[in-house]
């Protein structure tokens, strides 16, 4: 656990933060709007928004067995909005084990400029495919 003694100097005289300011300031508007969602992202631990918890008389299998609520892709979509459509859209999901491969693929979109609807294409795989293993596991007693 890191503590406030090891955490980076966060002034804005540091040069990391330094360096991120100047990489800022460089992006046009949505990349940079990209780059501050992704942040908040990491701030959070790597934890997307709470997914709605199961009702009072729904029993946690109930949820689990939920079917996904479709959310339409927009035409133009930022990857943190398709991350929060897919929470809703798969909201029975633990978003625990799908965090290293949604964060490997904020990555490649913000740091390495993949483009976002090849990223969003594969954030939907990544989210059917947990649904999918999850039923699956579900209906073997899992």
């Amino acid at each position: 656990m890191l503590t406030s003694k090891d955490a980076p100097d966060p002034t804005p005289e540091s040069e990391p933060a330094q360096r991120l300011m100047r990489l800022y300031c460089g992006l046009g508007n949505a990349d940079q709007h990209s780059l501050l969602a992704f942040a908040e992202f990491l701030a959070r631990g790597g934890r997307l928004a709470t997914a709605p918890a199961p009702s009072p008389d729904e029993t946690p299998d109930e949820h689990r067995c939920q079917e996904p609520r479709t959310h339409p892709r927009p035409a133009q979509e930022t990857v943190i909005a398709a991350i929060r459509r897919l929470t809703l859209t798969y909201a029975m999901l633990d978003r625990d084990p799908m965090l290293h491969e949604t964060a490997a693929l904020m990555t490649a979109h913000v740091l390495h400029g993949r483009p976002a609807p090849q990223v969003i294409d594969d954030l939907e795989a990544l989210f059917l495919r947990h649904f999918q293993n999850a039923r699956t596991g579900l209906h073997r007693g899992g």
